[in-house]
């Protein structure tokens, strides 16, 4: 296999940025519950080992339960989720895989309508955020789990 580079060393000034607004999402409108569902949906829609596993983590970490983890492919017809975590769900997804032509007003309205303003800003900024980070660790073939020491996500249990 190609040794791909070290983005974090090669290009530190942008790593710094991102993990800038990384660190301002923590402080966001939107519930770290919420956070974690993005997260872990973005990551399986872009096929992110690396930033996947780390969000499972994160959210076992948090308390989430289990089954709510593994459901997060099947939100739609799972029972498992209510109405805000459905619409940021779906948030996720439409700007995860942006359509040709746009948000529709249709998903724009169910979505505001469980999100103010200033909630659903941020809670794009978040979708943002970690399609970024999914983008360049596919980019560069970022080894799931091995930044688990680093990130304190060993007590997650999961091996």
């Amino acid at each position: 296999m190609t040794q791909r580079i070290n983005y974090m060393k090669e290009s530190p000034e942008f790593f710094n940025k991102i993990m800038e607004l990384s660190n301002a999402e923590k402080e966001s409108s939107i519930e770290e519950s919420i956070r974690n569902l993005v997260h872990i949906r973005a990551s399986q829609m872009n096929g992110c080992g690396f930033c996947l596993d780390m969000h499972v983590k994160e959210a076992k970490i948090h308390g989430e339960r289990e089954l709510r983890l593994y459901h997060t492919t099947i939100w739609r017809e799972s029972t498992l989720f209510n109405p805000r975590e459905r619409a940021a769900l779906e948030w996720t997804e439409v700007l995860t895989k942006m359509p040709e032509h746009g948000v529709s007003n249709d998903i724009y309205d169910r979505v505001h309508g469980q999100f103010s303003e200033k909630e659903l800003s941020d809670l794009t900024f978040s979708v943002m955020t970690i399609n970024a980070w999914n983008r360049i660790n596919v980019a560069f073939k970022t080894e799931p789990g091995s930044a688990d020491a680093a990130y304190g996500l060993t007590k997650a249990g999961l091996k």
